[in-house]
C-alpha cells in the first residue's frame, strides 16, 4: 500500500475564510464544542479573537483538510510568555491521515517562534481521541473542572492541558 502524503501546513489567508467556516460548521459536534450548533446567519470566520494570521491550516490533495487557532489565553500582559491553541478541526475525510497532529506540532512550533514559554488547551473530558493526541505530543492534564458543561443531556468535564516549550 503506498504511503499517503503528509500535510502541508501554512497559515491561512484571508480568502481561506470562506472554506474554514464550511470546515468548522461540518465538523461541528458535542464531542468538541461547548457552543450551540452554528445556524445561519454564520459569522465570519476571521475577526477580532482570530485574525489570520493566528490560524494555521492543513491542506490534502490540494484541499484545505483542517485549521488550528493559536492565541492568547487571556489580554494580560503578564500572560504574554503563554499561548493556547483555541481550535483545532479537521475534515472527516481528512482523519486518520496526521492532519489533527501536524496541526498541534505547527502549533507548537508557532508559539515557540512567537517567544512563548508554554502553550495551553482546554479539552472536553469525553473527546478521548483528542486527548490522546495531545498527551502524544507532550501535553499533560493539568486541571479539570469537573461536570463544567451540560451538553445534550449529558455533564461533561473542562480539561485544561498544558506543556513547557
Amino acid at each position: 500500500m503506498p504511503e499517503l502524503p503528509a500535510p502541508r501546513i501554512r497559515v491561512a489567508r484571508p480568502e481561506d475564510a470562506e472554506e474554514l467556516a464550511l470546515l468548522d460548521r461540518l465538523s461541528w459536534s458535542h464531542l468538541h464544542a461547548v457552543m450551540p450548533e452554528p445556524q445561519p446567519p454564520y459569522p465570519p470566520f476571521f475577526g477580532e479573537r482570530h485574525a489570520p494570521e493566528d490560524c494555521l491550516v492543513a491542506e490534502l490533495d490540494g484541499r484545505l483538510a483542517g485549521c488550528v487557532h493559536l492565541g492568547f489565553p487571556t489580554p494580560l500582559d503578564s500572560n504574554r510568555h503563554v499561548r493556547q491553541i483555541q481550535g483545532l478541526a479537521v475534515a472527516e475525510e481528512a482523519r486518520g491521515r496526521g492532519a489533527g497532529r501536524a496541526l498541534v506540532r505547527a502549533a507548537v512550533d508557532e508559539a515557540r517562534r512567537r517567544g512563548a514559554r508554554r502553550i495551553t488547551l482546554r479539552v472536553l473530558g469525553h473527546n478521548t481521541a483528542a486527548r490522546a493526541l495531545y498527551e502524544a505530543e507532550g501535553f499533560v492534564v493539568e486541571g479539570v473542572l469537573p461536570e463544567e458543561f451540560l451538553l445534550d443531556g449529558t455533564y461533561v468535564d473542562d480539561v485544561f492541558m498544558g506543556r513547557f516549550l
